[in-house]
């Protein structure tokens, strides 16, 4: 495991404050934030939906340059083409429905944590936001299984899904995906001893479609330990999940550091 940087949240501002250059590049309507992961442990997320080609290709550049990776998301299929074919040089990883990519620099890999994130879904409906979630905490550097279409309308699928994930692999923390009646994440969050992050999807029929009636769902759980981000999002959920599990490697380390240092 290569060495965490140090991090200093407040040297942005500082410099800002004291009138020092900033980090960092402005382009059309756009102003990149290459910092980010120093301060937040996560890099910046460029939205595609809302920019320019232009907008949107200079900002992939600039962070190219910068960081050597940079995580795309809210794609369309004909936006990732041009992308792709903007920086033939740059590696590329999609999402199966290639609404979220990575594009990076040959010899560019992001640093192994140690950190370990299990995926549930409750219907294979579920697995374009728990793909997202998959791409960004390996991003930021977590192991990750994902098991797919194990929710309540079959009960008995779900054992082996958290035997598996809970007690023989020990995740750190688990994201469950759900639309329908979003239940499934309470269900689990009722279960294990780790945390549990609730993601929406946009699955379900008429009153309550839309993830509405699994977002509602998933606030009103009565099963401590459950948090839950926005509708369809991905992306929030992989991160935060990388975050805890980031920090629950640190200290494996810290203690087995300890223990070797005491004998």
């Amino acid at each position: 495991m290569k060495e965490r940087p140090t991090r200093d949240p407040f040297s942005a501002l500082r410099a800002a404050l004291s009138g020092e250059p900033i980090p960092g590049r402005s382009n059309p309507g756009v102003w990149v934030d290459p910092q980010r992961e120093l301060r937040t442990g996560i890099p910046e997320v460029v939205l595609a939906e809302g920019k320019t080609d232009h907008q949107l290709e200079t900002t992939v550049a600039v962070l190219l340059e910068q960081r050597g990776r940079v995580v795309v998301s809210r794609l369309d299929g004909d936006r990732c083409a041009r992308l792709r074919a903007a920086f033939p040089e740059a590696g590329m990883r999609t999402t199966t429905d290639g609404r979220t990519a990575v594009f990076y620099r040959p010899g560019t890999e992001p640093r192994v944590t140690g950190g370990k994130v299990g995926i549930l879904t409750a219907g294979a409906a579920d697995l374009p936001a728990a793909e997202e979630a998959q791409l960004i905490a390996e991003e930021l550097g977590c192991s990750v299984r994902l098991i797919s279409d194990v929710g309540v309308a079959g009960l008995h699928r779900l054992v082996p899904a958290l035997r598996e994930l809970a007690e023989e692999w020990d995740a750190d923390v688990l994201i469950v995906a759900a639309g329908m009646d979003g239940v499934l994440p309470s269900v689990v969050a009722g279960l294990v001893d780790v945390p549990v992050i609730g993601l929406p999807t946009p699955v379900g029929y008429g009153f309550g479609g839309a993830g509405v009636a699994a977002l509602h769902s998933m606030l009103q759980t009565c099963a401590p330990g459950l948090v839950v981000v926005n509708i369809d999002n991905g992306i929030g959920a992989g991160a935060a999940a990388a975050k805890v599990a980031n920090r629950c490697a640190a200290q494996r380390v810290s203690k087995h550091s300890d223990a070797r240092s005491s004998t």
